[in-house]
């Protein structure tokens, strides 16, 4: 397949920086580009590759945002956008569609702090784990105050909290995790990185394909690191805590190839693509060799002398690797 050569507009430089994207000059340049290369619409390509991008927002990109994804190196998404970013231009007219994921929260959900509260009324701390003996025991509740605006009594607001992280378990997913307020709807850290931004929005005019955008994440009653579906879908009395996505096993039928990057590898790109594996499994185990993972436009969530999951992120690509889907780097050609 082709290669193209990188705008002179794009700055690796500004990749970790938030500015605002000039689109009618990004507009007039894309048109120009598609002119000078003979680049036609994707809806002509004769082989349908599609680049899934989760969560390549401020929150988790941007040095000293809330949740920014440093790796153990320290400037993780830094890096991996530039090398995406990079990807994107390089493959203009290979790559046909693009789907972005934006993980989406309000301020009362159960992973903000103010969900929970200790005997003393204190909340926790980021990063505090939170499992089911921890519930029963009583070192953490579900914050009573908020019982009367989601129709329910603090109770039973504990039951909830006390099923949910019992389901995680059984589940083997990670431990409810207290995170920092983090992609609050409205803000900056919601928003897509300037320069990936830029870049989504080039190829949508040079190639004439409209990018689509799923917004995840806003149940208040659980997690949804998964770009497919939450980490708990009922409550102790069987009611929807929230419904699966079907559209990203759609997206992987309808396409040759499907690429995947984002952050963070350890996080919502690993269960995202264990979620679609589990969903190939179900129908088609074949599926699986469609799916690319771009492994040095990803990072894993560590924190310093607190958390380091780089070892469950590089565990969960073996897994992926092993049933079928290829790890790849995003200088590899396309063949």
């Amino acid at each position: 397949m082709n290669t193209f050569p990188l705008p002179d507009f794009f700055d690796p430089t500004r990749v970790g920086e938030v500015w605002k994207v000039d689109y009618a000059a990004r507009a007039a340049d894309a048109r120009s580009f598609a002119l000078q290369h003979a680049l036609g619409p994707a809806s002509a390509s004769t082989e349908r590759i599609s680049l899934l991008l989760i969560d390549v927002q401020n929150t988790f990109c941007i040095p000293g945002f809330e949740l920014f994804v440093g790796g153990r190196g320290g400037n993780g998404a830094v890096e991996d956008n530039i090398r995406l970013c990079e990807f994107i231009y390089r493959n203009l007219g290979n790559i046909a569609h693009i789907i972005a994921t934006l993980d989406t929260h309000k301020s009362q959900q159960i992973f903000h702090p103010i969900f929970f509260v200790d005997a003393d009324g204190n909340h926790p701390a980021p990063y505090t784990d939170i499992h089911a003996d921890d519930l029963q025991s009583g070192r953490w509740r579900f914050n009573p105050a908020l019982a009367p605006q989601f129709g329910i009594a603090p109770e039973y607001g504990q039951q909830m909290m006390i099923h949910y992280a019992a389901a995680l378990a059984q589940k083997g997913k990670y431990a409810l995790t207290i995170w920092p307020y983090h992609a609050m709807l409205g803000g900056i850290g919601h928003a897509l990185v300037p320069t990936v931004e830029e870049a989504i929005f080039f190829h949508s005019i040079a190639r004439l394909s409209q990018p689509e955008f799923e917004i995840k994440g806003e149940k208040p009653f659980t997690e949804n690191y998964s770009a497919v579906g939450p980490e708990v879908l009922t409550g102790p009395m069987g009611e929807q805590l929230g419904a699966r996505n079907p559209k990203f096993i759609q997206h992987l039928q309808e396409a040759d190839r499907l690429y995947v990057a984002g952050q963070a590898k350890s996080h919502c790109v690993a269960w995202t693509v264990q979620d679609l594996l589990d969903d190939i499994q179900a129908t088609d185990p074949d599926l699986a060799k469609k799916i690319y993972l771009l492994e040095d436009c990803s990072s894993p969530v560590v924190v310093p002398g607190v958390v380091d999951h780089t070892d469950a992120a590089n565990e969960a690509y073996e897994r992926f690797a092993k049933a079928g889907m290829k790890i790849v780097k995003s200088a590899d050609a396309l063949k």
